[in-house]
C-alpha cells in the first residue's frame, strides 16, 4: 500500500477500535475525498479491501465537505435500513495535484485522512446533531480539481464565502444549542488560520474553545475537521458540544453538532 493508503488504513482502524467493536461488525464503508486515487472503483472500495471487509461500500465525494456530506445522507436514510455499524472515511491526498510554481496555492495544502464509525440504533458518548447541508452549483468553477491537470482556486472569492458562510452556520448552531449548563465549542474547516479567526471573532468563540491543527498539517481537505475532533478524542467530555462548519467546492456549506455525555 502507498503512504496515503496505509495512513487511511490506520484511521479506520483507530475509529472501530474506539467503537469498542470487532471489525466484522461492520456492515457498510461510505468514503468520501477531493482527489481519489481511483475514478473506479470507488475510494470505499478501496478502503475495504485493504480492511478485509466484504460490505456494500460507496464513495460520497463533495470534496472538502465529504465528511459532512456523509453524516448527512445517513440522517436522511431510514434506520431500519441501515447495518448496525457504518464506517465513514474521509481521505484526502490533494498535494497531489498541486502545481508547486504556483506559490499561492502550494503553501495551503496537506495530506490527511479521518474516520468514525456511526450507528444509528446503539448508543455511544457522542451523538450528531442539527446538521444542515447546503449549496450554490452557479459557483463550481471557483474551485477545482480537474481529473488531468493541478488543482485551482479563486482565492479571494472562495475565502470571502467561506467566512460569511461559516460565520452563519456557527451562529445558527449557538442559537440552537448554546447554553449555560454545556461547554459550547467551535471546528471549523481547516482551511486557513485567518479565516478561522474571522469567524470565531464576529461569532464571539473564547480563543479556549476554538481548535485547529491548520497550523501543523496545512488544509488536509474532507480530513480537516473531523482530525481536529479525533485528536483531542480522549479529552472531550459529557459536557462538551461541539460545533462543526465548513465549506466546500460545489459550492457546498455543511455543519453539524457533535454532543458528548452519557445522555447524548
Amino acid at each position: 500500500m502507498s503512504p496515503a493508503e496505509w495512513e487511511r488504513c490506520d484511521d479506520a482502524e483507530l475509529a472501530i477500535a474506539r467503537a469498542g467493536i470487532e471489525r466484522s461488525r461492520i456492515g457498510m464503508v461510505i468514503g468520501g475525498t477531493s482527489a481519489p486515487d481511483t475514478a473506479t472503483p470507488a475510494e470505499a472500495c478501496n478502503i475495504s479491501r485493504e480492511l478485509e471487509l466484504e460490505v456494500p461500500s460507496f464513495d460520497v465525494i463533495s470534496a472538502c465537505t465529504s465528511f459532512y456530506v456523509q453524516l448527512y445522507l445517513l440522517s436522511l436514510m431510514q434506520p431500519d435500513k441501515l447495518p448496525d455499524y457504518v464506517l465513514l472515511v474521509a481521505t484526502d491526498a490533494i498535494t497531489k495535484t498541486v502545481d508547486y510554481s504556483d506559490r499561492a496555492a502550494a503553501v495551503l495544502w496537506g495530506d490527511g485522512a479521518a474516520a468514525a464509525v456511526i450507528s444509528t440504533r446503539h448508543p455511544s458518548r457522542a451523538r450528531i446533531v442539527g446538521n444542515t447541508l447546503d449549496g450554490s452549483p452557479a459557483g463550481n468553477e471557483k474551485v477545482v480539481v480537474p481529473r488531468l491537470g493541478h488543482f485551482r482556486q479563486d482565492g479571494r472569492t472562495v475565502q470571502v464565502f467561506g467566512i460569511k458562510r461559516m460565520t452563519r452556520l456557527l451562529g445558527r448552531l449557538q442559537d440552537e444549542f448554546e447554553s449555560s449548563e454545556r461547554r459550547f465549542h467551535f471546528v471549523g474547516h481547516q482551511a486557513n488560520r485567518r479565516m478561522l479567526e474571522s469567524v470565531v471573532n464576529q461569532c464571539r468563540i473564547p480563543a479556549d474553545r476554538h481548535h485547529t491543527n491548520v497550523e501543523w498539517f496545512g488544509n488536509t481537505g474532507c480530513a480537516s475537521s473531523a482530525s481536529v475532533i479525533s485528536t483531542l478524542w480522549e479529552k472531550w467530555s459529557d459536557i462538551d458540544d461541539v460545533a462543526v462548519v465548513g465549506v466546500g467546492a460545489g459550492l457546498a456549506w455543511s455543519s453539524y453538532l457533535m454532543r458528548f455525555g452519557e445522555d447524548a
